[in-house]
């Protein structure tokens, strides 16, 4: 099995880094129907050679060109060669340090826009949970010790909003540390200037310096904390989409983020022989109720863990992935969402998913 694998990719994705799996689809001479050779791709090394890896040229650029885009893909390098390559994102983590009028539309915002958000203030009164609902933590601890608690790296997304000029220098002290994917610090022109000139002359380098989004939040004429925070969010997600993360400059194409189901990776993680059938969603249209990178666990008799949208188009899939198990081998379908799918499934509008089954196990 390739267990080993996924635990190097749960290991990789959370520290931040983004990875590609490369699966071989075609089973050559191997005698189990079960046994499909899974490459785990690092981000450091792709973007160095291919000689660590060993892998055909097609596929390594087919890899590099995933990682750059987000975009799942499979590749027919021959008839007898045919390949997955899948790019894992780490989850995406907003970081609000300062729970005040604006942290809340923010934190609510970040949430709606995809984003794990933690929040942290040193007042209960400011962090608690009923404050903020849509926080997946919420953590009440000074601004000095805060940083014990979370684990910033380059899939964090920083924004400091604390009330006041000592606890903002106190906050971007630490996070200038390290490598993250955004830091944005709120405060007039002045004001900044003056927290910018203080970090400089305790050392910290100009281009990490100036790598602070600072007055924060795009330029859209914001008042209102809500405004304030549409800025802000706005800017984020720019930096998710459009900045290259080690260049910092604006990409040519926008990237997308493929979904992340960790209790899957988990399962598929374990040291155990029972075979399953991996469910994933290799590209969407129009309106689906998940989006490529998806997947879904089926057991031989029918058992799922996780879920590729539900209703009856999952369970055509669940099926044939029932069949495949028995039969060996693997099948790209097409999910229908259409028309008379769509209007059966509750959906405003219908799309379609191709998903990939394959067997996984001993």
């Amino acid at each position: 099995m390739n267990v080993n694998a996924y635990k190097n990719l749960l290991n990789e994705v959370d520290s931040g880094k983004r990875a590609v799996m490369v699966t071989q689809l075609d089973q050559g001479d191997c005698e189990s129907k079960f046994s499909y050779n899974k490459t785990l791709l690092i981000e450091n090394d792709l973007r160095t050679d291919n000689c660590s890896y060993n892998l055909n040229e097609i596929v390594y650029e087919g890899a590099k060109n995933a990682l750059e885009t987000g975009n799942l893909q499979v590749v027919k390098v021959s008839e007898k060669e045919t390949y997955l390559i899948e790019p894992y994102f780490p989850e995406p983590r907003l970081i609000v340090l300062g729970g005040g009028h604006i942290a809340k539309p923010l934190v609510e915002f970040g949430a709606r826009a995809g984003f794990s958000v933690t929040v942290i203030d040193d007042r209960p009164s400011f962090a608690n949970t009923e404050r903020f609902p849509d926080a997946e933590k919420v953590i009440c601890e000074s601004f000095e010790k805060c940083f014990d608690l979370i684990n910033l790296n380059e899939a964090s997304f920083v924004v400091i909003v604390t009330r006041g000029h000592r606890h903002d220098m106190d906050c971007l002290r630490q996070v200038l540390k390290h490598n993250t994917a955004y830091v944005g610090m709120i405060g007039s022109k002045r004001r900044v200037k003056s927290v910018m000139e203080q970090m400089i002359s305790e050392g910290y380098s100009e281009e990490k310096v100036n790598s602070v989004n600072a007055p924060i939040g795009l330029e859209i004429g914001a008042v209102t904390p809500d405004e304030i925070a549409f800025s802000i969010i706005s800017q984020v997600i720019k930096y998710r989409r459009l900045i290259d993360r080690n260049s910092g400059k604006i990409k040519t194409s926008k990237s997308n983020w493929p979904e992340f189901d960790r209790d899957v990776l988990i399962e598929l993680s374990k040291e155990e022989s029972t075979p399953k059938a991996i469910v994933t969603i290799i590209s969407s249209k129009g309106s689906v109720p998940r989006k490529a990178g998806a997947k879904m666990l089926v057991y031989p008799h029918g058992e799922i863990l996780g879920s590729i949208g539900g209703g009856c188009s999952e369970g055509a899939v669940i099926n044939n992935a029932r069949f495949l198990l028995r039969d060996g081998g693997y099948q790209i379908q097409t999910v229908d969402m259409t028309g008379d799918v769509a209007e059966q499934e509750g959906m405003v509008c219908g799309g379609l998913m191709d998903v990939i089954i394959e067997p996984f196990g001993k």
